[in-house]
């Protein structure tokens, strides 16, 4: 069987799963990530499983001034070598062929990390995130809540991460979870003296941990980027704290970091289980989605319907 991950030993075994490397792939001409394919999978996926906007944004661009752009989804993959665009296909495991090719590439960073000396923690709720963007374009600073394999397919990417442990660049307050809060995080020019760049092109990926602040830009193509991504139990717990400290802020009960209080992490985590369990079978169908949302966290819970 063909390897697909070409991942390092060495930053394997001093880096995974705490600190960001760079990687190699063998998937740039991977079928499933051609721009036909992404059109037919577009078709396929449910609408708030797609968000795009005009790529013509910077690293502090506000969530309430992005611009949009006057295509539809196939037609801004279509043209995206010239109508500069930014586009996410989310949840792309929910596809089989998609999701088998996930699932082959996490064995493979878990057999070579085994390999390395490492002992992965088991793996959960993997999903897959195509990035389909235009030369020139930008995603803002944000920090994502899971790991990530990253791999660029297609064009040229560059991705400006940053220390993760920095909370002069992102605080505890701002890397709670709500779908209300739009992923955008508060950034300053002052901030890039601290910026370690990953240069990508075809072939090139890097790893990026739990809760790493980065932000994104394509060079001179039209860029196609995958992220693989995963959560651990460890990963779940932190999630579920930073998802009930979001919420109890929003009702004016503002709570401490994880891991300061303990018995009351545990308290948070078994709310979310039992909030989750409730709210899980209505979350079936799209409209059902958008409603609950909307209801608990109000209307800017949908903004990625705007295009």
């Amino acid at each position: 069987m063909n390897t697909h991950l070409l991942l390092d030993r060495t930053h394997l075994a001093k880096r995974f799963p705490e600190r960001p490397f760079p990687i190699r792939h063998r998937l740039q001409d991977h079928p499933l990530f051609s721009l036909p394919r992404l059109v037919d999978l577009s078709r396929q996926l449910e609408r708030d499983k797609i968000e795009y906007s005009s790529g013509d944004l910077s690293p502090d661009q506000s969530p309430d001034d992005i611009p949009k752009i006057d295509l539809s989804v196939e037609e801004t993959i279509r043209q995206i070598e010239n109508c500069h665009a930014w586009m996410v296909i989310k949840n792309v495991e929910s596809d089989p062929e998609y999701r088998r090719f996930l699932e082959g590439i996490l064995r493979e960073a878990h057999d070579q990390a085994l390999t390395a000396g490492k002992k992965p923690e088991p793996v959960s709720d993997i999903r897959g995130f195509v990035f389909v963007s235009s030369a020139n374009s930008v995603t803002p600073f944000h920090v994502d809540a899971e790991h990530n394999l990253f791999v660029q397919v297609h064009g040229d990417k560059f991705m400006h991460i940053f220390e993760n442990e920095d909370r002069a660049l992102v605080s505890e307050e701002a890397m709670e979870i709500s779908p209300s809060k739009h992923r955008n995080q508060h950034y300053e020019a002052s901030f890039e003296d601290r910026a370690k760049v990953f240069a990508m092109r075809e072939g090139d990926g890097v790893f990026l941990p739990y809760m790493w602040p980065h932000w994104v830009r394509t060079g001179d193509r039209y860029s196609v980027s995958v992220a693989i991504t995963w959560k651990t139990p460890s990963v779940e717990r932190l999630n579920k704290i930073r998802f009930m400290n979001g919420f109890l802020r929003r009702v004016g009960i503002p709570q401490a970091a994880p891991d300061v209080r303990p018995r009351l992490d545990g308290l948070k985590v078994a709310a979310f289980d039992a909030l989750q369990a409730l709210v899980e079978p209505l979350r079936r169908s799209e409209r059902s989605r958008r409603f609950i949302r909307q209801i608990l966290f109000g209307r800017k819970a949908n903004y990625y319907y705007e295009a």
